[in-house]
């Protein structure tokens, strides 16, 4: 008998890097045989080490007509691989896959699962701006073997919008969170003080740190507003993180003359370090799915202000965090004010996160997703 094959598929190869590749390890190890397809995959040397084999895709995350150039390559790959399950996610990969596959599910055994890591309607856009990526999910829901979706909005919109029938639709808690590789024990009090003596605070100085890529999605240019506004010079902010907004956020960082309490970190790969040295972490995104910063942050103990945001919602509802309305400059530095005037309950905050978090291990997603193919193999073909 052969080894079961799978095929991850996403937009970059970031995303396989940063939630999947437990996934991988864990599926190799009961027999299965796991490749992966993402643009500039072969250029990471985490993903070449983990996959067994690994595919450039010719997409970005950004549409265009030629992204359609692809689909021929994708199905070729998945025929010629003979898989039994192709998982895709992101929206750009997870919609031109599942346009590729679509003539081939009825002749071959291929199972197309598509992990929705938030989707791109949602309560933030307006309905009419929603509109055409509602009528896209339900037209690749026709080629879709199973529906997962990771926070309970998406899942009751996938039933309500009947994106694909019931018992094609699962909820699982994101992609899991390691709590061993999160674990406030593990963090010394010689490495906390590293990262103040890095960014030179002093006893006195509190600290509010970012894990984010430079977006306008992720809405830096608020907290450093926010920051303006609170007026404490023994207050700072660290942003970990590189891209395409960074240098407009420098320059706001300038021109509010709070640059020297902002701290651009870059990319890091410490943090549960720089957690632990925090106060309080930040996350004010106009939109997410299940955000693994914000897991992150309750594994470490630390207490959480978040956009209130589907996703985020999930994770801070039970008194893990504080929620602020989305773009409200005024609410985050209230927030930020309130974890510094209440540092007793912002310690109970962190704790209480501590042990919510534990709803998202990694282990239990792990078993549902072993459940999830179980089920889906077992499925007639769909055409």
């Amino acid at each position: 008998m052969r080894d079961m094959r799978l095929l991850e598929v996403t937009t970059v190869a970031q995303t396989l890097r940063s939630f999947l590749l437990p996934h991988c390890t864990h599926l190799q190890s009961l027999g299965w045989k796991v490749d992966a397809l993402a643009a500039g995959v072969s250029r990471d040397p985490q993903c070449v080490a983990t996959f067994d084999r690994v595919f450039d895709a010719g997409w970005s995350r950004t549409p265009n007509p030629i992204l359609l150039r692809e689909s021929s390559r994708v199905r070729d790959l998945v025929e010629t691989g003979q898989y039994d399950i192709v998982h895709v996610h992101t929206p750009i990969a997870g919609f031109l896959t599942r346009f590729a596959l679509r003539s081939i599910r009825a002749r071959s055994h291929v199972r197309v699962v598509y992990t929705a890591h938030g989707f791109h309607f949602h309560s933030g856009r307006s309905k009419f701006g929603n509109l055409p990526f509602e009528a896209l999910e339900r037209v690749a829901g026709r080629w879709t073997d199973m529906l997962i979706t990771i926070n309970r909005d998406d899942f009751e919109a996938a039933r309500f919008l009947n994106l694909v029938p019931e018992q094609r639709l699962r909820y699982v808690p994101g992609v899991g969170i390691d709590l061993q590789a999160y674990n406030p024990q593990a963090i010394s009090p010689e490495e906390i003080l590293m990262v103040r003596n890095e960014l030179r605070l002093t006893p006195a100085d509190y600290l509010f740190t970012v894990i984010a890529e430079f977006t306008p999605n992720k809405r830096h240019r608020d907290i450093i507003r926010a920051l303006r506004l609170l007026g404490n010079a023994h207050v700072h902010v660290a942003l970990a993180g590189e891209g395409r907004t960074r240098a407009d956020v420098e320059q706001l960082a300038q021109d509010l003359k709070v640059n020297k309490q902002v701290h651009f970190l870059g990319y890091r790969t410490d943090i549960p370090r720089l957690m632990s040295a925090s106060n309080a972490v930040l996350l004010v995104s106009t939109r997410e799915g299940l955000p693994r910063t914000v897991m992150e942050a309750m594994a470490m103990g630390r207490p959480v202000i978040g956009s209130n945001v589907r996703g985020t919602r999930d994770l801070l509802s039970d008194g893990a965090g504080l929620l602020v309305p989305v773009g409200d400059v005024e609410a985050i530095a209230n927030a930020m004010r309130w974890i510094l005037d209440h540092p007793s309950d912002a310690e109970k905050m962190g704790n209480r996160g501590r042990q919510e978090v534990r709803k998202y291990r990694l282990d239990l997603v792990l078993s549902a997703q072993d459940q999830i193919y179980s089920d889906v193999l077992g499925m007639p073909a769909r055409g």
